[in-house]
């Protein structure tokens, strides 16, 4: 297929190109940056100038664009680039679509598994509504900037994705680092949810849904081991044969994170219903597993 991906150099985005190249599929990337690369397309991230005539030589669209939620603090501006960097990417790729001569016949978009909310006493799935609170709005938000293209014709779906696991990239590093230190512990009480999904577990989902013709809507991206953050940081601890003592309660992490600290200190649990019901099979399935792999 010849595969067009917007917010293709990033963390996720590089490793997705990479394996649908892998795969045989051609692939051209959408980019802010200066082209490091023949198959790197300049775009502005909200308009169709320059870039949108390419959209009739594509089979799918993927847009996995958007800045990423650890950078603080949560000011109403930066709040703003959250939004704007996840929606108005979204809706200039709608509009090269409907401007398309020859439109392409599939469209797969991120959004985040904190759609569902921070709380909740039942486990979400793809049929539960969303929270109310800053996080929730803003999938909300970021997934409606698409729905046009389901009137257009263009099957749709919707990746809510846990927090991606990979060995040297992303936030796990980062998560590692305070154990690897000898200050692991746990973030307020721990029993909040600590969503996560292994990277090669990702990339085969989205390139699984891709290629199922009969997917479309929402689908949860989320290791279907329900795990609490004390038993993520534990594990963390246990593999790296650090210490798991130093717990940093809710109140210390709002002085210094401020809003933000959400990510650390809230969580529901969530399960890929839809996921597994279409037979997708997780290679990191647990987290002993997932862990074994990134600590090794």
């Amino acid at each position: 297929m010849n595969i067009l991906i917007a917010g293709g150099t990033g963390f996720l985005g590089s490793a997705l190109t990479a394996s649908l190249h892998a795969d045989g599929h051609r692939v051209s990337i959408l980019t802010r940056q200066k082209p490091r690369a023949a198959n790197h397309i300049h775009w502005d991230g909200q308009t169709t100038e320059g870039w949108g005539q390419i959209v009739n030589e594509m089979d799918a669209v993927i847009n996995v664009a958007g800045f990423s939620l650890d950078h603080g603090p949560w000011t109403q501006q930066r709040k703003r680039q959250f939004e704007d960097s996840r929606v108005l990417p979204a809706r200039a790729l709608v509009s090269a679509v409907a401007s398309a001569d020859r439109r392409p016949g599939v469209y797969l978009q991120t959004s985040g598994i904190n759609y569902y909310g921070l709380r909740g006493d039942a486990l979400a799935d793809e049929s539960t509504p969303p929270g109310d609170d800053f996080l929730s709005r803003l999938g909300v938000t970021w997934e409606e900037a698409s729905q046009p293209l389901e009137q257009l014709g263009v099957r749709r779906m919707i990746c809510r994705s846990a927090v991606v696991l990979h060995k040297s990239k992303g936030l796990f590093p980062l998560m590692k680092l305070p154990v690897l230190l000898f200050f692991g512990g746990r973030f307020s009480d721990g029993r909040q949810a600590m969503p996560w999904i292994h990277i090669v577990d990702e990339i085969n989902a989205m390139k699984f849904l891709l290629a199922r013709k009969t997917a479309s809507g929402a689908f949860n991206l989320i290791s279907p081991a329900q795990t609490s953050n004390a038993e993520f940081m534990r594990g963390i601890a246990q593999f790296l044969r650090r210490p798991y003592w130093f717990h940093l309660p809710a109140f210390v992490l709002r002085m210094v994170l401020g809003e933000m600290s959400v990510l650390l200190t809230e969580g529901r649990y969530s399960q890929p219903k839809r996921l597994l019901e279409l037979g997708f099979k997780f290679e990191y399935d647990t987290l002993k597993v997932a862990l074994a792999n990134l600590s090794a």
